[in-house]
C-alpha cells in the first residue's frame, strides 16, 4: 500500500535533516539540553559569541539580526515538534537577549559581566512589554521577550559604562 500525496496546499513535514538542524540552532548546539539552568548557559553562550565578533558594530547588528531571524524559524519548529510552549531545550533566544545587551555597548570583559548578570535578571523577571511579546505566537514570542529583556540589560548597562570608573567595566 502507498501512502497518498497530501491534498492540495497542505504543507509537507519538514526532512529529518531540516528538524536536526532546527533543533541545532533551537538549542545552541546542544546546550539546552543542560539539566539545570539551560537558559543560564545559553546566555553563556551568547556571551561567547559576543566575544568572537569582531569589535566593529555593524558585523554584531547583522549576526544579532541572523540570530533573531534564524532563532525565531527553529524555536517555531521545536515547538511545533516537541507538541510545548518554549520548550525549555530552547536556549537561542538566551543567545539574541546577549547580543542584544551588548549591541553598541563598548564593554570590556567587566562590563559584559554585568551585562550577562542584567539580562539574566531581565529575562526572569520580564518588566512589561517583555511580558506581553512572550504571548505572542511561536518561535516569535520565544525570541521577542528575550530581544526585550536585551534591550532593558542594554540601557542599564549603557547607564553603568557612563558612571562607573574609566576601565572598571
Amino acid at each position: 500500500m502507498t501512502a497518498s500525496p497530501p491534498a492540495p496546499g497542505a504543507s509537507l513535514p519538514p526532512s529529518r535533516g531540516v528538524q536536526t538542524i532546527a533543533f541545532a540552532v533551537a538549542t545552541s548546539l546542544g546546550i539546552g539540553y543542560v539539566p539545570v539552568a539551560p537558559g543560564t548557559f545559553g546566555s553563556a553562550a551568547g556571551l561567547v559569541l559576543w566575544a568572537l565578533l569582531p569589535a566593529s558594530a555593524a558585523p554584531a547588528l547583522v549576526v544579532t539580526a541572523v540570530v533573531f531571524v534564524i532563532g525565531v524559524w527553529a524555536a517555531s519548529m521545536v515547538e511545533r515538534r516537541s507538541g510545548r510552549t518554549d520548550p525549555g531545550i530552547v536556549v537561542i533566544d538566551e543567545v539574541l537577549g546577549m547580543l542584544v545587551t551588548l549591541l553598541f555597548n563598548p564593554a570590556g570583559w567587566g562590563g559584559a559581566v554585568l551585562g550577562f548578570l542584567l539580562f539574566r535578571l531581565f529575562d526572569v523577571i520580564k518588566p512589561y512589554p517583555a511580558n506581553r511579546f512572550e504571548r505572542l505566537h511561536g518561535g516569535l514570542g520565544i525570541m521577542a521577550d528575550d530581544a526585550m529583556a536585551g534591550v532593558y540589560a542594554n540601557i542599564v548597562l549603557r547607564l553603568a559604562l557612563l558612571i562607573a570608573p574609566a576601565g572598571l567595566l
